[in-house]
């Protein structure tokens, strides 16, 4: 009791595993000893990480229950499944009302909350049901699930409806499933990331300058948040026993400005 968790003889399920903070979390939970499967849409990028840690890549959509199903079984088939990293997640750009006084795109709307929301709670409702088979330790835990939330879901930005639709959504029914989960044993937490240096932003000449202009708004460090600094979070709040229920703001003190 009270001792960090181990990761030997578990799987794990990473979502959005082939790049930025869920790779950086993938490569830890590997290097720990889990058998990570990493979910995400991208193959080239999925199988190469996949790869990269020994893990198993798993093409699919999170919103989709058939696909997200096919990834756990394959978990299962590993080892039992005890930590699951939701890190899928888009963003779209658009106001309400746009300068040409046209009204924003509800399918654009939709698809955000699609991905982000319903996809994180696929992911979490069909894991945790598969968790809650295996066989609990002393205290009577079984398993420990992260959702991404973004500084977005408290201090979104011009645009950022969507976004921050969903993500405050996220941090919003953290305590009810954790509620709901723990009957099972299963611990429920969310992180939600200020600005990360992660591919979202692009890559070339251009892309550096506007992620260092941008590291330059956040009061200390001044500088954007490196993934790895994201899954060493993930993976203390995984592995530490008391953990639950929370949402832990990892964003350098900033507060996003309207724009």
């Amino acid at each position: 009791m009270g001792e960090q968790m181990s990761l030997q003889e578990t799987s794990a399920l990473v979502t959005g595993g082939a790049s930025g903070l869920g790779l950086a979390t993938a490569k830890r939970l590997a290097a720990a000893g889990a058998g990570v499967v990493i979910i995400d849409l991208n193959a080239e990028q999925g199988n190469a990480a996949a790869d990269e840690i020994g893990g198993v890549f798993v093409q699919a959509d999170v919103a989709d229950t058939e696909h997200v199903q096919e990834a756990v079984k394959a978990a299962t088939e590993i080892a039992p499944l005890r930590w699951v990293l939701n890190s899928a997640g888009i963003g779209a750009a658009e106001r309400t009302v746009n300068r040409d006084g046209s009204p924003a795109s509800l399918e654009t709307f939709e698809k955000v909350i699609r991905v982000n929301l319903i996809g994180t709670f696929n992911v979490t409702r069909l894991a945790a049901a598969a968790i809650a088979q295996t066989e609990p330790d002393a205290d009577g835990w079984r398993g420990s699930i992260i959702n991404t939330a973004s500084a977005a879901a408290f201090d979104g930005q011009i645009g950022q409806a969507s976004y921050s639709a969903s993500k405050g959504a996220i941090v919003g029914m953290t305590l009810p499933i954790a509620r709901d989960l723990s009957s099972v044993g299963i611990r429920v937490n969310t992180i939600a990331p200020g600005l990360f240096d992660t591919p979202i932003y692009g890559t070339g000449e251009q892309a550096e300058a506007f992620k260092a202009h941008l590291g330059q708004n956040v009061p200390f460090p001044k500088r954007l948040g490196v993934a790895d600094e994201f899954a060493s979070m993930a993976m203390e709040i995984l592995t530490n026993p008391y953990m639950n229920g929370e949402t832990v703001r990892l964003d350098g003190a900033i507060r996003m400005p309207p724009k």
